[in-house]
């Protein structure tokens, strides 16, 4: 910390005895943050002696509280505009609304650049117009400005030195950020440290269930089990995922055991399922989708411009509810640590992280999933730079353990003697941490009597504490922004190309080839549907979009026995859908060359699957199709079927046949023998590989090497009009 000083009288003679020509050249130095100046509590007035704080100070991070309009927003953005002005990025955590206001700064200090700003009810409350008061705001602020030796010259500056952004997660007031990059694997920095990372997929998996309400205990609750289970094998595997890749995991894990239990012990598919569909009802929740849009939540994003320019980015949450705060806050946490550990280390500043009012995010006893990222922020971040600033009016609710290695200490105006003492505990803790002297008595006597804007700053890098009262700050301070403030803010913002990153409509577009509705995860089915896939029969060119069909397939044996001739063959159905009234008519459906080993378990990686639909989603839909497929199969003479099975079908874009499905395996009657009447057979390409065997002569014979009217086929009768077309000299 620096201290440098004019006369009281600031007159321009002492300055030039100085070798100071204005006070910019006092407070205007790379890696000094001009904070205010020194109050002198016994008189009850503030001095001329500079308060500079040390950067490089911050890196051991800093508390500041105070109670409400001790002037704790003011000096919170204080410290970060000068941050801004030596090009530092910073991140700021706004639950409260009031550090928007950092976009509100006005070089030029006239009445129109105040007048969009203003509060109406504060110009009727003191009788003006609310022209007339703007310009009284705008007077209020160049004054203020001079006062404290600054000008519209520096407002100019720190407008040039970074690029200031407002974003709102799940909103589209300000710029929109999306969360399915949290989901990602963690960098190989993280993945390399066992603790951080088993903090990491711990915090994960709290926040989704806080999502969803439920209080998860990660020893004891089965749902946080599953979910870090998920999470450690896909990142392992280096598999990133988002929420729907998280729901069909949850349906169906990638593992078959969860410690030495069974997982259908552990955790039954029905209740599983229950799971999946209550995260599957979150993401098709109106409004969800703006938490899936927008710039990926990438910290180097949130830091640097494309042009390397600093950014302060500032995240408003004031329209979320707490779980969605607190989802949000944590998934945070978690990137800024993955980016933290990537970076070489430093000695200096490198950024700041801003958390505006840290109540809640790290209490002295629960454990929030905020609270394990914070905590070892404050541990571990001063080795690569990162400084952290916790803001708070609450001091009661705090870890004082967790701040021990806080370095700075801001205390301003207290309500409560309880409060006051509390600070003084953690204050203490912090000083016997760094080996400091503490004097309890001499800063309960100061805390005592601090006013508004006047703060005790107590930094362990220093002889002593100082008490002094914050600088004017250079943005217009007009109080929580509006919804619509916000986004009259950053409505140019949006505007711009480098900005026109809505994630979600830009991948689906590079995909969708046609406009049928389509999305790139899979569906969520019912446990009882089971989803197969079957490979193009031919190479493709693009990219691949399943579509819900069903598939019938049943293995048929032909016996003739007045000719003596027997055949195997797999017949393979296609429907389309079903109709709610009349279920699935399989008379109508198409044949498919499709042998049982074609079926796999997996479809293509980076495939889209078109809407499945209420009907062919539906558990009861298919289960109708299972007794339709039974029955049909019986109709067709007086005959069942070996086996039978449904699957569903789809195709890509291109209407090359794919195959996915909802399957089952239907073991009916064993050694069934299917009766059959005589038609003319047809060389219909179909039955290309339909061979009949003639048990009399021991030799198979293939419907391509004979004419159509000259070979008796045997068939059903009910698929031989289909599937072998009569000829005029053929008779049933």
């Amino acid at each position: 910390m620096f201290f440098q000083s004019f006369t009281r009288n600031n007159n321009l003679e002492s300055m030039e005895e100085n070798g100071v020509t204005t006070p910019s050249d006092i407070y205007e130095k790379l890696g000094a943050f001009y904070l205010g100046k020194e109050y002198d509590l016994d008189g009850r007035q503030r001095s001329e002696e500079y308060v500079l704080y040390d950067s490089k100070d911050l890196v051991t991070h800093a508390v500041v509280v105070g109670m409400t309009g001790s002037g704790k927003t003011g000096l919170g953005v204080g410290l970060i505009e000068e941050a801004a002005i030596d090009r530092i990025p910073v991140i700021v955590i706004d639950p409260k609304g009031d550090l928007s206001n950092l976009l509100l700064n006005f070089p030029n200090l006239t009445p129109d650049e105040f007048r969009p700003w203003i509060n109406d009810d504060d110009a009727r409350r003191q009788g003006l117009t609310p022209d007339e008061f703007a310009a009284r705001q705008a007077d209020l602020w160049k004054n203020g400005l001079e006062d404290w030796g600054q000008s519209g010259d520096r407002i100019r500056k720190l407008r040039d030195s970074a690029e200031f952004n407002i974003y709102t997660p799940g909103s589209d007031a300000g710029l929109p950020i999306s969360i399915l990059s949290s989901f990602a694997a963690p960098p190989k920095e993280v993945m390399q440290d066992g603790d951080l990372l088993r903090d990491r997929i711990s915090t994960t998996a709290t926040s989704i269930l806080g999502l969803l309400g439920v209080d998860a205990d990660p020893l004891r609750s089965r749902e946080h089990i599953l979910l870090t289970s998920i999470l450690d094998d896909a990142w392992k595997k280096g598999q990133d995922l988002d929420l729907a890749a998280i729901i069909r995991l949850v349906q169906s894990p990638p593992f078959s055991q969860v410690g030495v239990m069974d997982l259908e012990s552990f955790f039954p598919s029905k209740d599983r399922f229950e799971l999946s569909m209550t995260l599957n009802n979150l993401l098709a929740a109106p409004g969800f989708s703006t938490w899936l849009s927008g710039e990926p939540l990438d910290m180097d994003r949130m830091m640097h411009s494309p042009s390397g320019k600093p950014r302060v980015s500032i995240f408003s949450i004031s329209h979320l509810s707490d779980s969605e705060r607190m989802f949000f806050v944590s998934l945070l946490l978690n990137q800024t640590l993955g980016w933290m550990r990537s970076r070489p280390g430093t000695t200096s500043l490198r950024a700041m992280l801003y958390i505006d009012e840290i109540f809640g995010y790290m209490p002295p006893v629960s454990e929030p999933p905020s609270k394990k990222p914070l905590l070892t922020l404050l541990k571990q971040a001063r080795a690569f730079g990162l400084g952290l600033v916790l803001s708070t009016q609450n001091p009661v609710d705090l870890d004082y353990k967790g701040l021990s290695n806080t370095g700075t200490w801001f205390l301003g105006r207290l309500q409560t003697e309880r409060d006051k003492n509390r600070v003084l505990d953690g204050l203490e803790g912090a000083s016997a941490e760094s080996g400091g002297k503490f004097d309890r008595s001499a800063m309960s006597e100061v805390l005592s009597n601090v006013g508004k804007r006047v703060f005790l700053m107590h930094n362990v890098h220093e002889n002593g504490p100082v008490v002094f009262e914050t600088r004017w700050a250079l943005s217009y301070l007009a109080g929580p922004m509006t919804r619509n403030q916000i986004k009259r803010l950053m409505d140019d913002k949006k505007a711009s190309p480098e900005f026109d990153t809505d994630l979600h409509d830009k991948v689906e577009s590079q995909v969708q080839v046609d406009d049928s509705p389509w999305s790139q995860d899979a569906p969520v089915l019912p446990k009882e549907i089971t989803q197969v896939y079957l490979p193009p029969r031919m190479a493709l060119k693009g990219n691949l979009v399943y579509q819900p069909k069903l598939l019938a397939a049943a293995r048929v044996h032909f016996v003739d026995s007045r000719r003596g001739l027997a055949a195997d063959e797999e017949l393979v159905l296609l429907s389309g859908g079903a109709d709610s009234l009349t279920g699935i008519d399989w008379n109508d459906a198409q044949i498919l060359k499709l042998h049982e080993e074609d079926i796999e378990q997996t479809g293509w990686d980076d495939a889209g699957f078109a809407d499945v639909g209420q009907e062919l989603g539906n558990a009861k839909t298919i289960d109708n199709g299972k007794k339709t497929w039974t029955t049909f199969c019986i109709e067709l003479g007086d005959t069942t079927c070996s086996s039978a099975k449904i699957w569903a079908n789809t195709r890509n874009r291109a209407n090359r046949n794919v195959i996915f499905g909802f399957g089952w395996q239907n073991e009916l009657a064993k050694n069934a023998i299917w009766r059959s009447k005589n038609c003319v057979a047809s060389t219909n390409p179909k039955f290309a590989r339909l061979k009949i065997e003639c048990a009399e002569r021991n030799r198979k014979w293939n419907v391509n090497d004979k004419k159509p009217a000259a070979l008796k086929c045997n068939l059903p009768f009910r698929l031989a009009p289909r599937f072998c077309p009569r000829s005029s000299a053929a008779k049933s």
